[in-house]
């Protein structure tokens, strides 16, 4: 019976796709025993299934991240309590045919809503540095040949796993490709009606000069009572 075994060798932004994905370069080994020799089944095909935590205890953070992660964890004199795995998201790769190991990528679905955990800590890492500790696991459907070419079928236990440090830089190139110089913002449709009516009656083109103009207001009425108090 196959003994798969799962590496990350790197991650790349995953260009002209029709949404934003992260392509994981994965590398699927199939061992007789852990640390054994090549094992002789050929793995007909693999349908496997992963999820993705963000373990977020394993890093140090700089002061601007504490702040900035606040939302999430709290002030830092509660993080021992309160900083904790997250999970980002799953994803599926379709293995083909191989006997001792072979390469595929692992597609990895991301968002920038900000009212997902994950978007808002990888947001908060704002110097673009360091790295990002994951841990993948595995499920999944192995078929596989053994020497006498019988077909059989397997389940990849739930115990595989494998650990992966993913570049900030690498995350932050991803999302500037897709949305250049863009944030995404989710407001409860009562708001957003404001805002376009807001818009539509002074004539703006678009909710970035809306909400330009009423940041502009709100500062002229909280310069107006300053100057005033010094005439």
């Amino acid at each position: 019976m196959p003994d798969l075994a799962f590496v990350v060798e790197g991650a790349e932004v995953a260009l002209h796709s029709v949404s934003p994905l992260l392509l994981f370069k994965l590398r699927v080994t199939n061992k007789s025993a852990p640390n054994g020799p090549a094992a002789e089944e050929e793995i007909a095909s693999l349908a496997l299934h992963c999820q993705i935590q963000i373990e977020a205890t394993r890093r140090t953070y700089e002061p601007v991240d504490q702040a900035r992660l606040s939302d999430l964890f709290g002030v830092p004199q509660r993080w021992s309590q309160t900083l904790r795995t997250l999970l980002w998201t799953h994803a599926n790769a379709a293995v083909p045919s191989f006997t001792e190991s072979c390469t595929v990528d692992l597609s990895v679905p991301c968002t920038f809503d900000f009212n997902v955990a994950a978007a808002k800590y990888f947001d908060a890492l704002a110097d673009g540095k360091g790295e990002i500790p994951l841990m993948l696991q595995f499920s999944g459907t192995i078929f596989y040949r053994e020497s006498d070419g019988t077909l059989q079928v397997a389940r990849v236990p739930w115990h595989k796993e494998t650990a992966f440090r993913l570049p900030v830089a690498t995350w932050r190139a991803m999302r500037d490709y897709y949305y250049p110089n863009t944030a995404w913002m989710c407001v409860q449709r009562g708001v957003f009606e404001r805002l376009e009516r807001y818009r539509i009656e002074r004539g703006l083109t678009g909710c970035d000069e809306a909400l330009t103009s009423l940041l502009d207001e709100t500062r002229s009425e909280q310069a107006w009572p300053a100057q005033a108090g010094l005439q």
